[in-house]
């Protein structure tokens, strides 16, 4: 009985999976915000919502993680499907947010209808290395570290805020 009673309850898949694509949602809004900051020498607003996060960052992360984790240690493979997949992802975002028009290609070589291109492309098998093989190591790393110092319950309240905040958000957006 001893036993059960030290047993820590940890968050589900799902709710990692949640906390992953907010944290890696932030961290891109950051990356484009100093990328922005650096080109253009003044503060831009990053992205489509009010709050610090870029979701396409998100759902990148999350591809990531629940599909090509599994080549990690395959490198031509994951760069391969990546470059593909998320040039696919890339381009049917870029035309669901067409009216936007966050991004175009048009000047680039070898493009797609201004919406990818082939230097993206390769980009994208490049960032799946370096995510696979060593920035989610990293984070995961850490974040169960940090998890393991904060109760059970106020990892779910903040877990919950930060989400409802997030669709808050969206939908204000």
């Amino acid at each position: 009985m001893e036993n059960t009673l030290k047993k820590k309850v940890k968050l589900n898949r799902f709710q990692i999976l949640i906390l992953y694509f907010l944290l890696f949602a932030c961290i891109g809004w950051i990356m484009e915000t100093l990328y922005a900051i650096y080109n253009l020498g003044h503060f831009v607003k990053r992205g489509f919502l009010y709050g610090p996060i870029c979701p396409i960052y998100g759902y990148g992360a999350l591809i990531l993680i629940m599909f090509f984790y599994r080549y990690k240690n395959h490198n031509f493979k994951l760069f391969i499907y990546a470059a593909v997949i998320f040039s696919v992802f890339e381009y049917s975002v870029s035309y669901i947010l067409d009216a936007m028009h966050w991004w175009d290609y048009t000047n680039e070589f070898f493009n797609l209808n201004g919406r990818i291109s082939i230097f993206y492309s390769f980009a994208w098998g490049i960032i799946a290395i370096l995510f696979i093989n060593h920035i989610y190591p990293f984070f995961k790393k850490h974040v169960n570290i940090i998890l393991s110092k904060i109760p059970y319950a106020m990892q779910i309240i903040l877990l919950y805020t930060f989400l409802l905040l997030f669709i808050v958000d969206t939908i204000a957006s």
